[in-house]
């Protein structure tokens, strides 16, 4: 089986990559693609974001480092 190497979104803010996303259902095993990507296009985050993990209270734009995070939490910081 071949790596994947690819992430599912890469989000600009102001025409400089901010964050990268992989979208799981309920996968919380960190995707090597996001360290990899984010030292290519220097995103200053890099989330795996996880559908079916409950809401956290936490910042997840905090940490620079890839972090797995519930979708309900990384939504909410983006309004």
């Amino acid at each position: 089986m071949v790596p994947r190497r690819e992430v599912d979104f890469l989000v600009v803010r102001d025409g400089e990559p901010w964050f990268l996303a992989e979208v799981k259902l309920r996968d919380t095993a960190l995707s090597p693609a996001l360290a990899r990507l984010q030292g290519r296009v220097k995103a200053a985050h890099a989330f795996q974001v996880v559908v079916e993990l409950p809401y956290v209270d936490a910042d997840c734009f905090a940490r620079n480092e890839p972090v797995v995070v519930p979708a309900r939490t990384l939504l909410s910081q983006l309004l």
